[in-house]
């Protein structure tokens, strides 16, 4: 069986937080020749998972990338089929990375939208907001997560929670952003 030196190479900066170095390769592969790990690591930068700064590797978006397998059923049980691709989340998720940030949302009033406490939302700061998108929002100087919609010519906040109710601004409401996914771990 041929051995995954990427595999290797991940959980060593998943533990370390910083890429191995030629020498902490040569243990990790368990390879003697420093001449092969300069070829693995030269066509991981070719492949695009690693790059050099300043002489130095990093990893690449792509370096993070989560195999893509194919599609399963949510209802009635079919045959997998095994289509591997990659795919990185923040290209899935991210349009723009320099204008786009993460909050961790409190509270229930979008949980009809599928967004619950504990989530994490991608907000986009420089998508222009339509009336149906979910929208990161100042009404009257308190921040919420809200529904911006239009009634004629009057723009509000509705939740996604019957609960609550529309918010209408007393005197202002400002957009600072749109929400571009959801992200919901499962289990720590």
């Amino acid at each position: 069986m041929k051995p995954d030196y990427l595999a290797a190479i991940k959980q060593f900066y998943g533990k370390a937080k910083r890429l191995p170095s030629y020498s902490e390769m040569l243990d990790l592969f368990g390879l003697s020749s420093k001449n092969a790990v300069h070829k693995i690591v030269h066509k991981w930068i070719e492949d695009g998972l690693l790059k050099k700064e300043n002489s130095k590797l990093a990893p690449t978006g792509k370096f993070f990338a989560l195999p893509l397998l194919g599609m399963v059923r949510a209802g009635q049980p079919i045959l997998a089929d095994e289509n591997k691709s990659y795919l990185t989340l923040d290209e899935y998720l991210i349009d723009d990375p320099s204008s786009s940030f993460l909050l961790k949302v409190r509270g229930d009033s979008m949980v009809n939208a599928g967004i619950f406490e504990d989530d994490l939302v991608i907000i986009d700061m420089k998508r222009s907001a339509l009336s149906g998108d979910i929208v990161l929002a100042e009404i009257d100087k308190e921040w919420t997560l809200k529904y911006l919609k239009k009634d004629k010519n009057r723009i509000y906040l509705e939740a996604a929670n019957d609960k609550y109710p529309p918010l209408h601004p007393k005197k202002e409401l400002k957009v600072h952003g749109v929400v571009m996914g959801v992200i919901r771990k499962f289990r720590s």
